[in-house]
């Protein structure tokens, strides 16, 4: 029998848990990122100490922090989910923040001489021009997230990781690649579809510009 007639079925669900890990933790990590990186650029003097202490959190082990919320949380998506969250906002929040301050002061001037507040500024001229910044940080959380998700399979909640570590355990090259080969696809074409949002938003913006 073939792999995809032993394991077929088993194969669709895991790519499902995967992409629902990978989705559910990278809009979580984006809306705290964004909000982050809208507060820090109002504050560049707490931000150069707040970014390295909030970066510290990537250089965990991603074993030892999902290990550690398993303790407390149990054996729930939800704990995969957090700590899948918590390494999604840096690349996110970086760019954010990077892309907010960027935003060139001649037309921060321009718009309040136009009578903008500061929320109107933001939503309108800041975002809009950070937005290709942004967008190229949840392309490398969306990345990194997806190969981060391999590891809720080590506590038992499923996902391509599942493949990969039996197959590792078992010495069984195939299982590795069943669970190895959808993650690297899925990877790239997230990737390409962030890609084609970014440059229909940065194309757009230009098109605004040139109006």
């Amino acid at each position: 029998m073939s792999l995809w007639e032993l394991y077929g079925n088993k194969l669709l669900i895991a790519v499902g848990v995967h992409l629902l890990y990978v989705f559910a933790s990278v809009a979580i990590g984006f809306v705290v990122a964004l909000t982050l990186g809208i507060l820090l650029s109002r504050v560049p003097g707490i931000a150069k100490y707040a970014l390295p202490i909030i970066s510290v959190f990537q250089t965990i082990p991603g074993v030892v922090f999902i290990g550690i919320l398993f303790l407390y949380m149990g054996m729930v998506p939800a704990t995969a989910i957090i700590a899948l969250a918590i390494y999604a906002v840096f690349p996110i929040l970086k760019n954010t923040y990077a892309g907010l301050l960027s935003v060139d002061s001649s037309l921060l001037e321009a718009a309040r001489g136009c009578g903008m507040s500061r929320i109107q500024s933001l939503f309108e001229v800041e975002l809009p021009l950070a937005m290709p910044s942004i967008i190229g940080g949840l392309r490398m959380s969306t990345v990194y997230t997806v190969s981060w998700a391999v590891l809720a399979s080590m506590i038992g909640l499923g996902g391509l990781g599942e493949f990969i570590y039996i197959g590792i355990a078992t010495n069984n090259n195939s299982l590795i690649l069943a669970g190895a080969i959808p993650a690297g696809i899925m990877a790239i074409s997230l990737s390409f579809v962030i890609d084609f949002v970014k440059f229909r938003i940065t194309r757009q913006g230009k098109e605004v510009n040139l109006k």
